[in-house]
Order: C-alpha cells, then structure tokens, then sequence
C-alpha cells in the first residue's frame, strides 16, 4: 500500500459550519441593513436587490449547466454576492447595473477562476469596482443637497446619528448601526474572525486622525467611520475567506493595510468612498502575506521519525513579521499614493468641466442672465432643507441648489433651481428650472435622466419638455389622457406617465420653494 498521501485541490476547509451554513449566516446578518436601506429607499431599492440576487444565481446556474458542471446555486454564494453587491448600489440605479454587476462578479471573478473558494477577489467588490469604473457618473449620482456621494464624508455638520443609521443618502447599505450587528453576529456565530475587522477599524481611523486635518476629533472620526462604507468593509468585504490570510497575524496585518489605504484614498483620492479599491488591492497581496506569515513546518510529529541529517530550528517566521511583508505594505502604500496623485493633477480640469456643464444648463433656462451667482437667501433656505424630501406634495423630491440670474447690470432677473425626483421608473431624475422674477417658468433642462429608451427618455424631448416654457403657474397638473391646452396641465408622455409624473413634481417642488423664499 503506498504511504503517498492525495491531497485535492484547495479550497481545504476545517470547519463545523458547512458552506450553506455560512452562506445562510451572511444573509441573516445583512437583513438589518437591507431593511433599513429599503424602508429608507423606497421600492426601487426592493427592485435593485431582487434584480442583483436573481441574476447572480441566474448566472451561476447557466455557468454550472454550459460548462457542464456540478449545478453550484445550492451552496447560497451566489444569493450573498448579489445582495452584497446591491447594499453598494446607490438605491436609484437603472435596473441594468445591478444585472451587469451580478453578472461580472458571478461569471468572470468567480467563475472563471475556478469557482467558489478559488477566486482571488471578492466578486462583489470587484464588480462594484467595475461597475464604478464602466458607469462612474450613474453609480455616484446620489443627487442631494450638500450630502450626496463623498460630501457627508467631509462636512462634519451632517448629523452623525443620521450617519450611523443610514438616513442619509448613498448605496442602500448605509445604514452603518445596521451593518455592524450584522458584523457581529456574523463573528457570535463564528462566520468571521475579529482580527480583520478590528484591524480595519483601528488602522483607518489612526490615519484618519493623524493625517485627515482635524486630529482626534471624535465628531470629526466618527462621520469618517459612519460614512463610506468602512464598516461593510471591514466585516463583509475583507473578511471573505476566499481573499484574505488564514493566519492571525496574517490577517491583521492584511486590516491594517485595508485600513490605511481606505484612509489615504479617502484623503487624497478622487472619491472619498474608495474603501473598495483598499480591499481589492489588498486582496491581491493576500497569497503573499499568506507565502511570509505561515508557519513553515519541519517534518514534526510526536513520535515520528526526523531524518537526522536535516538540521532544525525554530522558525522565526511564525513570530515575526518578515521583511518582505513590510515591503509589500510599502509597495501598497505607495502605489495608494500614485494613484491618488492622479486625482491632484486633473482635480482643476475636472471642476471647470463642471463648472461649464452646469453653466450650460443654467443658460439653457435662464438665456436672459449674463451671469449666475449664488443668493445668500436662498443657499440659507437650501441648507436648512438639511437634505430632507421638500414638502409632503411632490413626492421624493429633493431641492440640490439655487443660483440666482444676473443681467449685464447685476440684476436679478430670476432663479435657476436644480431638484431632483427618486420617483422615477428607472431611477433618479435631476433637473434645472428656471423661474422668471414673475413666477413664470424659462424651461426645463435634465441633468440626471436614465428612464427607458424610447419611453421616459422621451422626456428630454421638445414635445414633452417645451410644455413647460414660458408657463405661468403655480402648480401644473399632469394629464394623463393628454390633449390638454390648459395654462397649468402637463400632457403625460404616452406608456411612461411614472416618468412625466416625477418630472411635474419635481418642477411644482421647485415652483414652490422660489415662491416661498424669494424677496
């Protein structure tokens, strides 16, 4: 009989817990932060979660059955990758992102390389990562007033509490007092470890305290902490089993290097939510800290036999951090520090491509106004709107910004108003309303529309948009059956009246604050 002993191909797991079990985990442990994201959201946040979750297991299932293997959805990986990646959507995405994310993390990172337990990434990640990559301005349009994307991340003056509930606006899954019961859980249960997690936490807000500009401010540290996703990253992304160490000092070390490039894109980078490029980076060096950290055995076992030639001695790498992994984290660090240099060399070029579109809308319906400055009245109303849905008439709306039209003479001779509707067929609608001294409507120009094609999009369309120019109203009426020649009703576009719906209330929303603000 031969004493060669057959070892499989990896993933090799000890453990009580089967795969279903800690998959069954994760999704117990996420249900607090999808249910506040979706009560928070609305339906569409629903919508983006079922469309994530169906074609993640969709996807492995028609893998599984073209390539003829063993059918895989059963495990339940694939239900907890489409539903990590819907909690890092925006709630108002276009249904085709959560279906292209789903697809690309379930059949080219995890599929491709050989299926669960062989990807070197974390599918959801690396979709998201994708998806920010492909679709930038859809998937970091969270249009709201002064909190929206990266903003609450570096203004100290939203409220924490609102933070840490996820009553803010950003991915469905902000809801960081949610995210970290679920964390917790998840660690009870024994479905991750603590190291990771607390290394996370510990390294980003040390270099968030020392390097972020406002030391130790525990205001200041905890909107860092309760914003950005650090929270999901640290106990839901980093944590995969597949794409981190196996070791304790493996994985601490692993957190520490998440936790300070989280920091250093945070402060350097183009986007203060880029904890997900931290972990995919560190992902990537996980065999090498694995390669330095684990224990290299000598053939010892009690009673068995040593061949007396081979000289042993302890093994100083299972008590020290050897010099290639501080190397490694030096490399990480630095190429951190390049790629956010990127963001410094083309931060200016980046703004006055801005500064021009918005300029372009607001002359679009403001054509009279020489020039567009902002009115200390009105910005004071904005704010004290605190990123709040305006009135309880016009629906999900939200009032962005206001500037005020000037004439060659420095008159005012009306107010370009930018809002937005989450109540959209496909997602969230944003657009400028110019508003005449009069009250009278200039026009409508969109600024934000991803409704379907041939249908809502049709809202960016003369026939439908050229209604609102040169109306005077105080609150139009949409009429559904259309044909309508009345000052104050809005002919619906035919098969997409969600759309046109959204689109007149959020014009009677900008109506209505420019009547109740202006001097």
């Amino acid at each position: 009989m031969s004493n060669v002993l057959n070892v499989s191909p990896s993933p090799h797991v000890r453990s009580k817990l089967s795969t279903g079990q800690v998959m069954y985990d994760v999704v117990l442990a996420l249900i607090p932060a999808t249910v506040v994201g979706v009560y928070h959201f609305g339906l569409h946040a629903a919508l983006v979660i079922l469309t994530s979750i169906v074609s993640a297991v969709l996807s492995e299932f028609v893998f599984d059955y073209i390539a003829k293997k063993e059918n895989t959805i059963k495990d339940g990986s694939a239900v907890v990758t489409g539903l990590l990646l819907a909690l890092c959507l925006p709630g108002g995405v276009p249904l085709y992102i959560p279906f292209i994310g789903a697809v690309f993390a379930i059949i080219i990172v995890k599929s491709f390389f050989g299926g669960l337990g062989k990807n070197v990434m974390n599918p959801a990640l690396a979709a998201r990562c994708f998806l920010l990559i492909s679709f930038g301005t859809t998937m970091t349009s969270y249009a709201v007033n002064g909190i929206s994307g990266a903003t609450p991340l570096s203004d100290t003056s939203v409220s924490v509490v609102k933070m840490a509930l996820g009553l803010t606006n950003g991915v469905i899954g902000c809801s960081t007092f949610a995210l970290f019961i679920g964390g917790l859980y998840l660690w009870v249960v024994g479905g991750i470890t603590i190291e990771i997690p607390a290394a996370t936490i510990l390294s980003f807000v040390a270099f968030m305290g020392i390097f972020g500009g406002k030391g130790f401010s525990l205001n200041y540290l905890m909107g860092q902490l309760f914003a950005g996703g650090i929270i999901m990253a640290a106990f839901f992304m980093a944590t995969d089993p597949v794409s981190s160490p196996v070791t304790s000092k493996g994985q601490i070390l692993y957190g520490i290097i998440v936790g300070v490039l989280a920091g250093l894109f945070r402060i350097l980078g183009s986007s203060a939510d880029s904890v997900s490029y931290a972990v995919i980076m560190s992902n990537l060096f996980t065999p090498m800290i694995d390669e330095f950290i684990i224990p290299k055995p000598y053939a010892f076992r009690s009673g068995a036999q040593v061949d007396k030639t081979v000289n042993v001695k302890k093994d100083e790498k299972s008590s020290i951090i050897p010099v290639p992994v501080i190397v490694l984290g030096a490399i990480a660090i630095i190429a951190g520090l390049l790629l956010s240099s990127v963001y410094e060399t083309t931060k200016e070029t980046i703004e006055q491509q801005n500064i021009a579109k918005n300029m372009e809308s607001y002359k679009a319906v403001m054509p009279d106004a020489a020039s567009f400055e902002n009115d200390e009245t009105m910005t004071a109303a904005v704010d004290a709107l605190n990123g709040e849905v305006y009135g309880t008439d016009f629906g999900n709306v939200l009032i962005n910004s206001v500037v005020a039209g000037k004439d060659s003479s420095g008159n005012t001779v009306g107010y370009v108003v930018s809002v937005s509707s989450k109540d959209g067929f496909d997602g969230q609608i944003t657009l400028s309303a110019g508003i005449a001294l009069d009250g009278t409507l200039n026009g409508i120009s969109f600024t934000e529309l991803n409704e379907t094609a041939g249908m809502g999009m049709r809202a960016d369309e003369d026939e439908f948009k050229g209604q609102f120019k040169g109306r005077t109203a105080s609150k139009f009426t949409l009429n559904k059956a259309g044909g309508s020649t009345a000052e104050d009703e809005i002919n619906s576009i035919s098969g997409a009246s969600i759309t046109s719906g959204a689109v007149v209330n959020a014009v009677n929303a900008a109506l209505d604050f420019i009547a109740a603000n202006a001097q």
